[in-house]
């Protein structure tokens, strides 16, 4: 993976890494005098963490589809070479 420095920060590049579903559910806060409603929070963390892993799914079945298409464009590419360097064998 590339290092690239910005703003004088040294970063890498690529995907971030991605917070699964059960790091949410299980994700815990510092208690607070004036706290939240633990239940609310728990609720909440579970409609994010059903989100989040809708979009992993989400992600992993467009890749997949992403492959499929771009085997089925090189498999295309090498069929119509083959069937061009054949049309144009032979002298101007």
């Amino acid at each position: 993976m590339a290092q690239v420095y910005r703003s004088g920060q040294l970063y890498r590049t690529g995907l971030p890494a991605r917070m699964t579903p059960h790091e949410v559910r299980t994700r815990t806060f510092d208690p607070r005098r004036r706290g939240v409603d633990p239940d609310q929070v728990r609720q909440f963390q579970a409609r994010v963490a059903e989100d989040l892993a809708d979009l992993h799914r989400r992600i992993r079945t467009l890749a997949e589809e992403n492959a499929r298409l771009k085997r089925a464009l090189r498999d295309w590419q090498t069929m119509h070479a083959r069937e061009c360097r054949s049309a144009n064998d032979g002298h101007w």
